[in-house]
């Protein structure tokens, strides 16, 4: 088994990342990470954020290490980042990474609550009833989901009735193909990060102000992450795709389902969205 893992280690470290892996002692780890959610808009927001000139990408988004890659070590982690050179003026640099899967994962927040005591959390939060439909339509493209939304999330709901969500099952809950209600309960999720992650380094946004006012949430993001001030030129949206409207009649259905457990988040993050109407 340890010989597996150094082989591992070796292969996807200096076969797949070679030089970049090498020189990983030289290389940054994240100040920020975007941590969620899942068809939240977190691929924009990140290629957004990393307009600014302080802002230095990693190799892509992504990356997972501190859910399923954290056996490939720090080195491999590093790989993905700029080198520490690149700070070359009296402006401090940045780097960072969007994983959108480490929202509903109490380990991941414990792993990056060790090895990144300092780093900065972002995360990005739609509307649960537009995030979960978006998700449904990412199982119809993608071939794992054949029944309509409305069939869909009753049989999801009725299953959710008959548990409790616990810190223990959410993962598995979660990455379900069948989980658009499951990942929408922002409040069972976030609640991990506010227990482990000081108030002071989370940031949280929702995608509505981001589509309206990208100029507005970017402005508040980079005085969070403390560089200068910035105007992006083209707000970005990635992985945007179209599919039929939602019916009125379950957009009203799940408002009333959201409503309660919404209600619980904004209580938790100290404000409000316009999600509820």
């Amino acid at each position: 088994m340890k010989i597996k893992k150094i082989y591992k280690k070796m292969y996807y470290g200096l076969l797949k990342r070679n030089f970049r892996y090498i020189s990983s002692p030289f290389r940054m780890l994240p100040d920020f990470i975007i941590i969620g959610a899942v068809r939240c808009g977190t691929t924009s927001l990140y290629y957004n954020i990393c307009e600014h000139p302080q802002i230095l990408s990693a190799s892509y988004d992504e990356i997972g290490f501190f859910d399923v890659n954290y056996d490939l070590g720090i080195n491999w982690y590093r790989s993905m980042f700029p080198i520490k050179s690149r700070d070359i003026s009296s402006e401090k640099y940045l780097t960072g990474e969007d994983t959108p899967f480490y929202f509903w994962n109490e380990s991941t927040a414990k792993k990056i609550k060790k090895d990144l005591p300092n780093v900065k959390l972002i995360t990005i939060l739609r509307n649960p009833v537009d995030r979960a439909y978006s998700n449904y339509n990412l199982g119809v493209r993608g071939g794992t989901e054949n029944l309509s939304f409305e069939e869909a999330i009753d049989i999801e709901i009725n299953a959710l009735e008959k548990i409790e969500i616990t810190r223990g099952n959410l993962v598995n809950l979660c990455t379900n193909p069948r989980s658009y209600i499951i990942k929408s309960l922002y409040y069972e999720q976030m609640k991990i990060w506010t227990e482990n992650i000081s108030k002071d380094n989370l940031f949280v946004t929702n995608t509505e102000m981001m589509l309206e006012k990208p100029e507005n949430v970017l402005e508040n993001i980079f005085k969070f992450l403390q560089i200068s001030p910035y105007k992006i030129k083209n707000p970005q949206k990635r992985k945007n795709v179209q599919y039929l409207d939602m019916s009125n009649k379950t957009r009203k259905k799940l408002i009333e389902f959201f409503k309660p457990h919404n209600q619980q988040l904004y209580k938790l993050i100290g404000h409000e969205f316009k999600w509820d109407i």
